[in-house]
């Protein structure tokens, strides 16, 4: 099944029109993470208490919202009605996926970092894979195994690159985010900073890309190359970033516009009024459509992180440690929105080439 294919089966709603006009938009955000690291070269990295905006902004602008219609998309890429048990099926999801990794969270916060790592990992390395398949039409992804690489080389630079250039900042975020649960805790994740692991993460992770890019350009013919050309310039390109902008702003700008709104995009093209509205440039409309629909979820998220705040051992007392709570809640509620968008993605026949 070729990308094209994958889009056109992704999108059964979506004309050509509106695919493109949110492949553009993707592509065109996307842009923001270059700036974002050209300014750091030529003005260096920004105060820290700075650095945390994109991340709080997050909270209204695409970021926690981004999965605040995961009770719609599946019946939509059905083509079937919301139903009271569609919305159970979610709700149940959330409830018990969420308090099972938030229990994990106040029993094990080590063990619920690592988790927290790999499943961010997962779950940005498949949004990609979707968006280079429905936006870029990336053909050289034909196999099972194609995108499975190129879902651990996309979610991994994310998680990995910054471990390699921003091992003191890492380090930080990591202790702050175990240490709300657990002070001192943090010192069991000490070996993953060392000069050793982050030489063998170089070698190992470089390799990876290497390899993808490498098998990527060989599935091309010279006529067809564009495709491939984006997913190179893209990974390079986010190689580059993360490797320049501090990690926590890194992060934060990354996540609002980049995985989010891809995500965004995504909901909008099996939403039949949105798609609708992308295809005719009413981007407004569109945009009001997916407010309106993830609004009521997003203040329930909103409850979740007031629920967590109250209950961790150490009351937040600076600004690392409000955005460490949030983290936390970002991660428990991303496990289950992870289960939501695999269950697209097989809707979506992203893994049955």
């Amino acid at each position: 099944m070729t990308g094209d294919t994958i889009g056109r089966r992704a999108d059964v709603r979506a004309s050509t029109e509106s695919r493109s006009r949110a492949a553009r938009l993707a592509l065109g955000f996307g842009s923001l993470l270059a700036v974002a690291a050209a300014a750091t070269i030529a003005f260096g990295s920004p105060p820290l208490v700075s650095q945390y905006v994109p991340l709080a902004l997050s909270v209204v602008v695409l970021g926690l919202p981004h999965g605040a219609v995961d009770h719609l998309v599946l019946p939509r890429v059905r083509g079937d009605p919301v139903t009271p048990r569609s919305l159970a099926f979610v709700g149940v999801l959330y409830l018990l996926l969420g308090s099972a990794y938030a229990l994990v969270w106040f029993l094990a916060p080590v063990a619920a970092f690592v988790l927290f790592i790999l499943v961010t990992l997962v779950h940005w390395g498949q949004g990609d894979v979707y968006a280079l398949l429905a936006f870029v039409g990336a053909d050289h992804l034909e196999t099972r195994a194609s995108r499975l690489l190129a879902l651990l080389v996309r979610g991994g630079l994310p998680m990995l690159v910054p471990l390699v250039a921003f091992p003191g900042q890492y380090a930080f975020v990591a202790e702050t985010l175990v240490g709300v649960f657990d002070p001192g805790a943090a010192t069991a994740l000490e070996p993953l900073f060392e000069p050793t692991v982050r030489a063998a993460v170089t070698i190992g992770f470089g390799s990876l890309i290497a390899l993808s890019l490498l098998l990527g350009s060989r599935r091309t013919s010279p006529g067809e190359r564009w495709p491939w050309l984006v997913d190179a310039a893209e990974t390079l390109g986010l190689v580059g970033y993360f490797a320049t902008v501090p990690p926590i702003l890194a992060i934060g700008l990354y996540f609002c516009f980049w995985h989010s709104l891809r995500h965004v995009l995504r909901t909008m093209l099996v939403d039949p009024v949105a798609s609708a509205a992308l295809e005719r440039g009413a981007i407004r409309t569109a945009v009001y459509r997916f407010a309106r629909d993830a609004a009521p979820l997003t203040l329930a998220a909103l409850a979740v992180l007031v629920g967590i705040w109250v209950s961790v051992p150490r009351t937040p007392a600076t600004v690392a440690d409000i955005i460490a709570v949030y983290l936390v809640g970002i991660a428990v509620l991303t496990l289950p929105h992870v289960v939501v968008v695999t269950l697209l993605d097989r809707e979506d026949g992203i893994w049955s080439p």
